[in-house]
Parts: C-alpha cells; structure tokens; sequence
C-alpha cells in the first residue's frame, strides 16, 4: 500500500462495499457448500467441482482481502461540498482541449472506480496530476506515453451542494 491516501467518493465507497458484501455474504457461502458436497462425492484429486470451487474460493478470499484493505485506507470525500469551486479538485467535472481543439469531458475520481471508457480519471493519473488546482483558461502539460500534450480547461464543474 502506498502512504498516499485512497481519496474516494461517497459512490464509489458504496460500490466496493456492495461489492464485498456480496461476495461474502452470498457467493463465498453457496461456493463453500458446493465445494462441502463435492469432497463428500470420494476422490477429491479428479473431482471438477471440488477442484474448481476450491481455486474459486481462493480468488474470492483474495479479493475480499483487497477489498477489505481499500475500504480501511479509503477516505471519502464528497465532491458536492467541495469549497473551491473555480479550480479542478477531486471530483471535478473538467472539460479540456488539446492542441488540435479536440474537446474532452473527464471527472477526477478515486483510483477504485476509475472507468476511462466513461470518462472518469483516476486522481492519480497523470492527466489528472497535471490538472489539479487548474482554473479555467489554464494551460497545462501532460507528459503521456506517447509524448508531451498541452491542455487548456474549458469548463469546471461540481455536483451541486447538498
């Protein structure tokens, strides 16, 4: 784990835990009686379903040991009650166009609920980094895999407060 802290929104923090109750409470269970039935069948070492589920339930445990990990560390924080709203912070809704005036819409979010294909940027991201603090009309550099690009911010918005 990394000193820094897992920032995360109010949905995103509900998702991972949706997602750990439901493995815990509901596949870990039926998997463990399934592989209960498939021991008492005799010869576990050519047995499918007891091979299967075991491997399963070992996939299942690490990943609810991940979960559980990421929801310790995790520090909500809702972007509706952000203060600063002229600047691009966590949970940010930006709009931004590189040098070709190619608009792009991102929001900065948790590294957990990252989704790019949507448009939703790990905070840590590089794009994400380079943003940060940004006020509209601010040029920004990128350092990407594929060489150095200028963004400038076009718009920033916020869910509105509660």
């Amino acid at each position: 784990m990394s000193d820094r802290p897992n920032y995360i929104t109010p949905a995103g923090y509900a998702a991972l835990s949706e997602e750990y109750h439901k493995l815990f409470a509901t596949e870990r269970p039926a998997l463990v009686e399934t592989i209960a039935w498939a021991a008492g069948n005799g010869d576990r070492s050519e047995n499918g379903d007891y091979i299967y589920g075991r491997k399963r339930l070992r996939e299942i445990d690490r990943r609810l040991g991940f979960l559980s990990r990421r929801m310790k560390a995790a520090r909500v924080v809702d972007p509706a009650r952000q203060e600063d709203r002229s600047r691009v912070w966590f949970g940010a809704s930006v709009t931004i166009a590189d040098e070709d005036d190619r608009h792009r819409a991102l929001t900065l979010v948790g590294d957990d609920e990252t989704d790019a294909g949507a448009g939703r940027i790990g905070w840590n991201a590089p794009l994400a980094r380079a943003l940060r603090g940004a006020a509209v009309g601010d040029l920004r550099r990128v350092t990407l895999p594929a060489g150095d690009r200028d963004y400038e911010v076009i718009a920033i918005s916020y869910p509105p407060p509660p």
